[in-house]
């Protein structure tokens, strides 16, 4: 079975980044040189090929665009789709706007937020700020990917609480909600939302495959088989290292071929 990686990053070198992110490096995941490295095309292509990774979508700015996520696009739309992050959720028109056009102009496979990241944590998933965004998403079909769990970083996690989702789910069951970067500690709740709500799924992105709580590889094999997707979060975590340690999980094919690739595919219509 083919393996689509729903998140990774190849710009890392290029831009600026905030003083704890090297905290987090060294002190959260202790990092290499390589965790903030940006990814050269040719060895991208080399270790997705030597692990069956045919799909990866690539996270990048919307409002300044990284160079490097659009030309691996343009050379090899096949190969990859884009996520559009660091929306301004404060500025719900003119974000909606270049939102639009960049989707419309670009293969987006998502939105992505991290409630911690932003307004110094202050604003939930079930605050109305994010309202207008769900609405669009919705109405355009565009999965929203929002960060779920207690960040690594030292900034405040509650707003990443996933019953903040309850009511958003109950609010616009059309929206296409998917939770990344896990919910630890916080599993059990995104479980159970799970089970509740059609639309809504989990992506494993930053989690090595082996520290995946068994909570969460018991609903893989039980009611959550077609809910959970595979990310690695590269270079933070390897491709090489995650799609190993997936294939070694105690796992029955079909449920790790479904959570390898075939849960993402269906979900962005790819499989289609």
């Amino acid at each position: 079975m083919s393996v689509t990686d729903c998140l990774i990053n190849v710009d890392f070198a290029d831009r600026s980044h905030p003083d704890w992110m090297n905290s987090v490096k060294d002190e959260y995941f202790h990092g290499g040189d390589d965790f903030l490295a940006s990814s050269e095309l040719s060895a991208l292509l080399e270790e997705m090929d030597e692990h069956g990774v045919d799909r990866a979508i690539i996270l990048t700015p919307l409002f300044e665009p990284s160079p490097r996520a659009l030309a691996y696009c343009e050379k090899y739309p096949e190969r990859f789709a884009l996520g559009a992050i660091k929306l301004d959720l404060l500025r719900p028109m003119p974000t909606l706007r270049e939102l639009d056009g960049f989707r419309r102009n670009h293969p987006v496979a998502y939105a992505q937020v991290g409630p911690a990241f932003w307004g110094d944590g202050q604003y939930p998933p079930s605050d109305a700020v994010y309202y207008p965004f769900y609405t669009k998403c919705a109405e355009w079909e565009l999965p929203l990917a929002l960060a779920t769990g207690l960040p690594g970083p030292p900034i405040a996690g509650e707003a990443q609480n996933p019953i903040h989702l309850d009511r958003v789910c109950q609010r616009f069951p059309e929206l296409k909600l998917v939770m990344h970067h896990g919910a630890d500690p916080w599993w059990d709740v995104a479980i159970r939302l799970m089970i509740k709500y059609p639309n809504l799924r989990l992506m494993t992105s930053a989690w090595a495959p082996k520290r995946l709580p068994d909570q969460l590889l018991h609903f893989m094999r039980t009611r959550g088989k077609e809910k959970v997707m595979f990310a690695s979060d590269s270079p933070v975590l390897s491709i090489s290292r995650c799609v190993s340690e997936a294939r070694e999980l105690d796992l029955p094919d079909d449920v790790r071929d479904a959570w390898l690739g075939g849960n993402a595919d269906s979900y962005f219509g790819w499989g289609s």
